[in-house]
């Protein structure tokens, strides 16, 4: 990581100076706000944690709870999530405590003797390499406590604010901030107290009973599955072998379960099959199950072996339920309106927690919506980019439940009734990558480009997310991943994929680096404030096909070093070249003849991909996309 570059740094350089709203920031809620978020799950501190990089936003996160979430409902990280903290900077610390999934092992009733369960297969967690990044399994309150240190440590300073719900909001058309937010105080000693304040966006990341969702008018709508789990996260004796491996138990005639070990070395999770719910059961008696009724069920369905229960973390019943909200904000003519009030994760949609996909779809519906209402806040875009939230992630939710409903009635299915008894774990292989959450695939809209130019860089496709390899870094010849460079700072990024004939100065492409910081027609340059560094909203990198000793350094662009801080200092960090072991322009389907530009939203998805030295094209995709200093974002 970089610092120094506002002046010498003795203490911890993840602690960026406070700058904006982060000074001096009151500890009570001010009664104008820009962003309020309601929830601090998942989405909600994923949002909240992108906009503390954006220290002119005033962004408050209110939770109903009186402090910290302790025990977490989720568990399962995806490699898509890993990444994602990666850019965020804690992927390395969370790693080290989280259980790491590498390979499934499969149970089946013995062929030999039914009433015993048998390993029957053991296939590889990630047997394609999708990711680099591991596949884990971590309590949720540990995945908010990470994005809650970077927030605070940021230059907004964003805590949350424990003890307040959300009661109401309305929504008069004031041009500045137009929403009335009522609010009720939780906390001992000033329970029920009521205020209102004023804000210009409203986030509900408030859960599957999300009361945003309800004040605005939209509804969920789906299913009961009608079929019952019992959850049970404990520590145990067990002969079980395989009890610290991720396991589908499939027995003959006790059910199914899911056993999921947890991160610390002892801790696991079980879903354990409860069976299916009568459609005439209205008072839902199956929710009554006891913590005793659901092991004894697991002993009956791990037989001949056993589970001796020695502690609980929790314990629940629920049935699983496939639903999705209309729509994701307050908007219903898109065409004419732009939102002020959206909803994320639980609060749009809700589907079985086995397939691992609820915390880590709401981590990206943050992401997504987080440098939106921040860029649109702050000035740099027109509000019309919001309505990019709703269109982009309302068709992954409806993708996810489409492909929860196929796993979750796998995993209900009895063994005997399998057509092939190896279908469910020839399932889990054959759709690895959805699951790690490397499927989605924007289409093109506002900031995403048309497919056009796709051919100049085939393995990075236009709308999936930036698929990182490796290079080596010329200045200091350090091997690395050219994706973990990225961090999440709210930046657009600009890979430069140069070609064989760039290493020179008089080339085509110094011309196009030269426009790239001269030219009036440049975004760097029509977008950047002036009293900012150059890469202030843009982050260009340059990747050249020759080895790096081969790269002179001296002779590259100034578009690609830029200077930064009050100092005038060098950035060198933004200039690469191939790592021969692990040719990128090779695994990314680059020409090096010809080279490629890669355009990348904030949130690490492919915008566009264009032609080397591409003025009019680039120009042309940002300009309905950013704003000029001052000009008004309607």
């Amino acid at each position: 990581m970089q610092f120094h570059h506002h002046g010498y740094v003795s203490g911890n350089p993840k602690v960026e100076p406070a700058a904006g709203v982060g000074i001096d920031r009151p500890d009570d809620l001010p009664d104008q706000i820009d962003v309020l978020i309601v929830g601090a799950g998942p989405a909600g501190v994923t949002a909240a944690a992108q906009l503390s990089q954006f220290p002119n936003v005033n962004t408050r996160l209110i939770e109903s709870r009186p402090h910290r979430l302790e025990v977490g409902q989720a568990d399962g990280i995806q490699a898509r999530s890993v990444e994602t903290f990666q850019a965020f900077g804690f992927a390395g610390a969370i790693t080290e405590e989280a259980y790491r999934i590498t390979e499934m092992a499969v149970w089946r009733p013995d062929p030999d003797k039914p009433s015993h369960i048998a390993r029957a297969s053991v296939p590889v967690d990630d047997p394609q390499g999708i990711s680099e990044f591991p596949h884990l399994i971590v309590n949720q309150a540990r995945v908010q406590d990470y994005f809650v240190e970077f927030m605070q440590n940021s230059p907004a300073r964003i805590r949350p604010d424990y003890g307040i719900e959300f009661v109401h909001v309305e929504n008069d058309g004031d041009p500045d901030y137009p929403l009335t937010v009522t609010l009720r105080d939780t906390s001992a000693g000033r329970e029920g107290e009521q205020r209102t304040v004023r804000a210009k966006y409203l986030v509900g990341c408030d859960g599957a009973h999300s009361k945003v969702r309800k004040a605005i008018g939209r509804e969920m709508r789906g299913q009961q599955a009608a079929h019952a789990w019992g959850v049970v996260d404990a520590l145990a004796v067990s002969d079980f072998p395989d009890i610290r491996k991720k396991c589908i138990i499939q027995s003959k005639a006790g059910g199914n379960i899911l056993h999921i070990p947890r991160e610390g070395g002892h801790l696991f999770r079980m879903y354990v099959d409860l069976g299916e719910v009568a459609t005439d059961d209205a008072s839902r008696s199956i929710r009554e199950t006891s913590l005793e009724q659901t092991v004894a069920k697991a002993n009956e369905i791990l037989h001949p072996y056993s589970i001796d229960i020695r502690d609980i973390g929790r314990y629940s019943v629920y049935e699983v339920g496939h639903r999705l909200t209309n729509k994701f904000d307050d908007v219903d003519d898109p065409a004419t309106q732009t939102p002020n009030v959206l909803i994320t994760g639980d609060a749009c949609h809700t589907h079985s927690a086995k397939a691992g996909q609820g915390m880590n779809v709401s981590i990206q519906d943050g992401f997504n919506l987080g440098w939106k209402l921040g860029y649109v806040v702050d000035g740099r875009s027109p509000a019309a980019l919001l309505n990019t939230y709703s269109e982009e992630r309302q068709e992954v939710a409806q993708n996810l439940i489409d492909f929860d409903r196929e796993w979750s009635t796998l995993m209900a299915t009895r063994e005997e009734d399998f057509d092939d008894p190896g279908q469910l774990e020839d399932f889990y292989v054959k759709t690895a990558e959805f699951p790690a959450g490397f499927m989605t695939e924007y289409k093109p809209s506002l900031i995403t480009g048309e497919t056009t130019y796709q051919a100049l860089a085939s393995g990075f496709p236009i709308g999936k997310r930036f698929k990182s390899a490796p290079v080596v870094r010329v200045c200091d010849a350090n091997p690395l991943q050219l994706g973990h460079q990225a961090r999440a700072d709210g930046r657009w990024r600009i890979y430069v994929f140069a070609d064989s004939q760039a290493a020179g100065s008089n080339t085509a492409l110094a011309d196009w680096a030269d426009w790239l910081i001269s030219s009036p027609q440049s975004p760097v340059v029509a977008y950047t404030p002036k009293d900012r560094d150059t890469n202030h909203i843009f982050d260009v990198k340059v990747v050249y096909p020759q080895a790096h000793a081969d790269v002179a350094i001296e002779t590259v662009s100034k578009a690609f070093m830029p200077r930064t801080g009050p100092f005038e200092l060098v950035d060198y960090e933004n200039v690469f070249a191939l790592d021969p072991a692990a040719d990128i322009f090779e695994r990314r389907g680059i020409d090096p003849a010809k080279g490629a530009l890669v355009i990348v939203r904030p949130d690490q998805y492919v915008a566009h991909v264009l032609p080397l030295g591409a003025t009019d094209e680039l120009a042309a995709f940002f300009k309905p996309i950013l704003l000029e200093p001052g000009a008004s974002r309607r």
